[in-house]
């Protein structure tokens, strides 16, 4: 694998927070305890007291869905840190992003560890999350590199039910058969979804099912929130919450507030009525309020005991849920991508209020993966990596104008050069006879300009137009670097890679996680 590294700041849509956390950490140094892709910091940070009996109360906790983990035996040993990471259970994993969150947690577990302090990567399950529309589909392709978007069919539900437990459904196997079908792994590709993806099967437990296939010889521990173990273990910092919420809210809306001023950007809206916690109850995950006197969740009340007294069905949001995970265990470091990562600038007064400790904000890998033939296209029309990450139909206008041949292009330039001297020439002459006509020039010469940019672009369209083989490679390197205007991480599900590139990809990407660095890698499979 040969990868080229890309700047955060050259992809597209990265914030201004997350380009500060990775490249200028002396700005946000104040919102994040911890220089991120810092061997060293992960270790300082893995310097706290953490609880033997809750330790072992963990360790049980996550027995049942990690029997047989070596995993298990080395968290329970006093002084072994945790690396986490999680993501949502997507249909066939979702993302592939999914799958980099993972290796680089597994990676900086195995570096702590070499270094003298042991170490084990987690992976938490978001299965708590109802929102069931994110996590229904998956997009794959084929060996044309075009998205294609598969879908399970939704149950009824009644109210908003925690996705983990809900049911699989109509798995869209048959449509990924047919997608995947004339690359070279298809039918090994297929098959491990089917293992995981069966009758009988949620989208929690299909979504760990296939986790532990990909991740088996790494040691990666999961964690179901779920779990009534956890959440009882969970407990006392989820009464805490209650109990301080008003002051934790008030902390929350002046770091929003300051983000905001510095010219950041607040992840999640907290206003004097937010609620950072659900209650679970009846298979349900029901949203609450603040009210004057408690707790309201349409005509229902509780009061700030009553909600206290139910810490054990409480399930926290967005906010509080990295708090609760790193009350429940030894965090050293906890790997995601840049919107989880921006969470933590806001979470970190609770932190501060309830935990007293956080880890080290560690940005996942990124990877655009690339097969040899994508490469050569690459090389063939003088494309840099970043030149890829834009819409489809500005990718084959950038194709089409690099056919042009060199003669016509230099005409064309010429053409458009002396347009704008003469303008410019007739611009002065007319300034120094006729002032007033000075702006009716301007507007005309902006016609005239586009008209000539116009006939350019015509012109390399036209030789799009005639080369076939041109407008494949275009579509194809575009469907499969930026596809739908993502990043190919983003929207791809991990199994297309697989189906391309073989059962081996997950070792050979492991092999090229850089904790050092977090640009993003171009890797040319």
């Amino acid at each position: 694998m040969q990868c080229t590294c890309v700047r955060q700041t050259d992809l597209p849509n990265t914030s201004k927070l997350f380009a500060d956390l990775i490249y200028h950490f002396d700005r946000v140094h104040d919102l994040y305890p911890w220089q991120p892709n810092n061997i060293e910091a992960i270790e300082q940070a893995a310097r706290f007291s953490f609880p033997d009996e809750r330790r072992a109360a963990v360790v049980q906790a996550l027995t049942p869905l990690n029997t047989g983990n070596p995993s298990l035996e080395i968290l329970a040993k006093p002084g072994t840190a945790a690396i986490i990471t999680g993501q949502q259970v997507g249909l066939f994993s979702g993302p592939a992003y999914s799958v980099y969150k993972a290796l680089t947690a597994i990676r900086i577990a195995r570096e702590l560890t070499d270094r003298g302090t042991p170490a084990v990567p987690l992976f938490w399950l978001a299965t708590e999350d109802h929102d069931f529309a994110e996590v229904d589909h998956a997009d794959v392709f084929g060996p044309d590199s075009r998205p294609v978007r598969l879908r399970t069919s939704a149950p009824e539900l009644h109210g908003p039910r925690p996705v983990g437990e809900t049911p699989v459904g109509d798995v869209p196997l048959k449509e990924l058969r047919a997608a995947l079908e004339g690359l070279p792994f298809a039918d090994e590709a297929v098959a491990m979804v089917e293992r995981a993806y069966h009758p009988g099967a949620t989208m929690g437990s299909a979504f760990a099912c296939m986790v532990k296939e990909l991740f088996a010889p790494y040691g990666l521990l999961l964690i179901d929130p779920m779990s009534p173990d956890l959440r009882r273990i969970a407990s006392p910092l989820m009464k805490e919450a209650v109990e301080r919420m008003p002051e934790l809210a008030d902390d929350l809306i002046a770091r929003s507030r300051e983000l905001v001023n510095r010219g950041y950007h607040a992840q999640v809206l907290v206003d004097n009525k937010t609620s950072l916690a659900f209650l679970l109850e009846g298979g349900e995950r029901i949203a609450l309020r603040r009210g004057a006197e408690g707790f309201v969740a349409g005509t229902r009340k509780w009061t700030v005991a009553e909600l206290a007294a139910c810490a054990a069905e409480l399930s926290p949001n967005a906010l509080l849920r990295p708090v609760m995970q790193d009350y429940l265990f030894p965090t050293a470091a906890y790997v995601g991508g840049p919107a989880e990562l921006a969470y933590l600038a806001q979470s970190q007064v609770l932190y501060a209020k309830l935990l007293g400790r956080q880890p080290v904000a560690f940005p996942r890998t990124g990877f655009t993966l690339l097969d040899e033939r994508s490469a050569r296209r690459m090389a063939k029309y003088h494309f840099i990596p970043q030149e890829l990450l834009v819409r489809e139909q500005v990718f084959r206008e950038q194709v089409a104008a690099r056919l042009v041949p060199p003669g016509l292009k230099q005409r064309l330039e010429q053409t458009k050069s002396a347009v704008a001297a003469a303008l410019d020439a007739f611009g002065d002459d007319l300034s120094r006879f006729d002032a007033s006509l000075v702006s009716a020039l301007a507007t005309s010469r902006r016609k005239i300009e586009y008209q000539v940019d116009k006939m350019t672009r015509k012109t390399a369209a036209q030789m799009l137009a005639k080369d076939e083989q041109a407008r494949r490679d275009a579509d194809a390197l575009s469907g499969l670097v930026f596809p739908d205007g993502h990043l190919q991480e983003r929207l791809y599900s991990i199994v297309p890679f697989i189906a391309k590139f073989g059962p081996l990809l997950v070792e050979e990407l492991y092999e090229h996680v850089r904790v050092e660095c977090p640009d993003h890698q171009f890797a040319v499979v």
